[in-house]
């Protein structure tokens, strides 16, 4: 007679129990970019709707801004650290190939010796993370989950390219994801279309960087390619998940999308036919684009400065580089 063994069960539902964030150190305005891009305050605020990024100080780097965000939000989830049985880690700028943001997060925030890794989906990283967190939880692989998305992308801006440096911005958003007694997390709608992996990413190789055949690499984009593709497509992801998750736009409290450009964002909100009723995060008008990072940080900010939308109901949407996307509706802590 064959053995069998056994399969782990977890709990029917998930949700989002707290956030926490932590934004690069210093602000840095339009008019202090503008001169290598021959370029004017004017423009940049038309055709992006940023006034200001933050961004972080040379000895800061993504581990720090992950680690920062993962203890607040854990702290303000009241779990024990030591309950945390997974920590997953969306970023593209780990300083280092190897080891990850993610295990280092996890030594610093007391859940050692958590499952630790990293998710690569550039913009999409945090919609990946948390369909992962929310499968483990409900597969039974873990109890609890800290997501984080983390990004020092000035690391690997070019002052000097007018398609997409005065965008970006550092910072890391985090949340705490466990067990519920009702639906906190819908399901994901998420993919990619690889055939475009040209339109945005890094321009060289850290192989010919090496070789001294490139400079150091840095992100660039097509900007209107790019766009074309955030509004069309992705406003066709949106409406998908709000079916997965049997609601609509009027439904929601909140939509939080990909922080990558306020014209983007104005036309989603027209697309879906958002009532007034629905808050939209507008944090990259101070924050700047910080990709991973994006999503949680303007969740972040939204219940600071509207704390009556929790409990309520979030669309969010991440897209990027890959070309990538991820989209699910929550329940905001």
């Amino acid at each position: 007679m064959t053995a069998t063994i056994n399969q782990a069960q977890g709990p029917a539902y998930t949700r989002i129990y707290a956030y926490g964030a932590a934004r690069g150190e210093n602000f840095v305005p339009n008019d202090d970019l503008v001169g290598p891009i021959d370029s004017s305050d004017e423009w940049i605020r038309q055709r992006t709707g940023i006034i200001t990024r933050v961004r972080a100080d040379a000895g800061t780097t993504a581990i720090d801004l992950a680690s920062a965000a993962a203890f607040e939000a854990v702290e303000r989830s009241g779990v024990d650290p030591k309950q945390i049985d997974a920590v997953i880690v969306a970023t593209i700028s780990n300083p280092k190939q190897t080891p990850s943001v993610s295990a280092i997060v996890a030594d610093r925030i007391g859940a050692n010796p958590a499952a630790a890794y990293d998710v690569n989906a550039a913009c999409a990283g945090f919609a990946y993370a948390v369909a992962q967190a929310d499968a483990l939880i409900r597969g039974g692989a873990a109890h609890y989950a800290v997501v984080v998305g983390a990004e020092k992308l000035s690391d690997i801006v070019d002052p000097t390219d007018r398609s997409i440096s005065f965008l970006l911005g550092d910072g890391a958003g985090a949340a705490v994801i466990g067990p519920s007694d009702t639906p906190g997390i819908a399901p994901t709608i998420w993919g990619s279309d690889g055939s475009k992996a040209d339109v945005v990413g890094m321009n060289e190789t850290l192989v010919d960087f090496r070789d001294g055949k490139a400079p150091w690499p840095t992100l660039r984009q097509e900007g209107p390619a790019v766009f074309r593709w955030a509004v069309w497509e992705m406003a066709k992801v949106a409406r998908q998940a709000l079916e997965a998750a049997g609601i609509q736009p009027s439904d929601l409290a909140a939509f939080i999308p990909h922080q990558a450009n306020m014209r983007i964002i104005d036309e989603f909100a027209k697309q879906l036919k958002l009532p007034d009723t629905v808050a939209i995060a507008r944090d990259i008008e101070t924050t700047g684009n910080t990709s991973a990072a994006s999503i949680p940080l303007a969740a972040h900010r939204l219940l600071q400065e509207h704390p009556e939308l929790s409990g309520g109901l979030a669309l969010q949407i991440g897209f990027g580089a890959g070309l990538v996307f991820g989209a699910q509706v929550v329940v905001l802590p």
